[in-house]
């Protein structure tokens, strides 16, 4: 997975007027959780626009400014209510051999034979939960919906992956075609196949007497 990197100040004081002086100076409070205590660090807010502003998903670097480089993700953000100025960010900390739990996005591709026909193709799922070690977590989970006819669904057990685990129920429905006004009846390839085979054979079969 791509990483992004945040170099960020630490921080003595976190009361409100220490944080109050911080954004009026375009500066983003930031706490990082996950390792032995609680790490209080400042960005500037500029430096989140690709982490923040994104539909991908990243791991970050934090470099402080004594030299230390911690992995990360994100794991909170508060907007300001009126003008969505960055209020503040919680971090998670990473460590290679410790699984992490994450949202991923999807990338949908290829071409489903139901929407050909004039089915709706529905996208119930955008990103997807995964646990994984941090150097298996994906960019994207890529999804193929070349074989989807109308009424087709395309469950979660279909996307196993032996690099993460889904924390979703086995039931899932990730995406689905859907059957509109202006759609068409299918029949399968094999079906068609079929009577195409059977009405060759009694073409060609001998008349009996």
């Amino acid at each position: 997975m791509k990483s992004i990197t945040i170099d960020g100040s630490q921080r003595e004081s976190v009361g409100k007027k220490a944080t109050k002086a911080l954004r009026n100076a375009g500066q983003v409070p930031c706490v990082l959780y996950g390792g032995d205590k609680p790490v209080h660090f400042a960005a500037p807010e500029l430096a989140f626009s690709k982490l923040v502003y994104t539909a991908n998903a990243h791991t970050v670097v934090i470099a402080l400014d004594n030299g230390e480089k911690l992995n990360a993700i994100l794991q909170d953000i508060q907007f300001h209510p009126v003008t969505d100025r960055i209020l503040h960010v919680d971090f998670y900390q990473l460590f290679d051999d410790k699984e992490i739990t994450m949202d991923i996005p999807i990338q949908y591709i290829g071409s489903s034979r139901g929407v050909k026909n004039g089915g709706v193709l529905r996208k119930n799922q955008r990103s997807l939960k995964v646990k994984a070690v941090p150097a298996n977590l994906p960019d994207f989970i890529e999804v193929d919906i070349t074989p989807l006819k109308i009424g087709s669904k395309l469950y979660i057990t279909t996307l196993e992956n032996d690099a993460y685990k889904f924390m979703h129920p086995e039931n899932t429905v990730v995406c689905q075609v859907r059957r509109s006004r202006t759609s068409i009846d299918e029949f399968d390839d094999e079906e068609e196949e079929g009577a195409a085979a059977a009405e060759g054979a009694a073409t060609e079969a001998p008349a009996q007497e």
